[in-house]
């Protein structure tokens, strides 16, 4: 992901609250970059709950990531209070890329930016599928 193409926090609908665990901070005494992804994956999960009106069973998955871009914008530090939004950049027939930022709520500074494509997956052939009609409409909608 580009620094100097971020994308504008008001064109989210969606968002979700992170919180951070002691764990989460390094030596450093900030949140360490693996963890990102873990926020990422957390706000994915409520926003494809949130779209598709249902828990998300994970013993069926329907889409798998292939791709991940992440930039580090600023350092979270463990009193951060947090969210990322998320958001639907595009959908192909197999595919679709999602947009998503994390924030700090009251200032609204932009810690990190993320693209990840995302790959409709049928688990028993193995192989990439189209995408199911219930997924592109719910993120035509979101």
């Amino acid at each position: 992901m580009n620094p100097d193409r971020l994308p504008d926090p008001g064109l989210f609908k969606h968002s979700c609250d992170l919180q951070i665990r002691f764990s989460d901070v390094d030596v450093l005494g900030h949140v360490n970059n693996t963890v990102y992804m873990t926020f990422y994956d957390t706000g994915k999960a409520h926003f494809f709950s949130d779209i598709l009106g249902r828990e998300i069973d994970w013993k069926h998955v329907e889409c798998v990531i292939a791709n991940i871009d992440c930039a580090f914008l600023a350092p979270i530090y463990f009193r951060d209070d947090i969210e990322v939004l998320t958001r639907c950049e595009s959908i192909g027939d197999k595919s679709f890329k999602l947009l998503q930022v994390i924030r700090e709520k009251r200032s609204g500074l932009l810690k990190s930016a993320c693209e990840t494509v995302m790959v409709a997956f049928d688990a028993g052939e193995g192989k990439a599928m189209e995408l199911p009609d219930v997924w592109r409409k719910a993120l035509e909608n979101s």
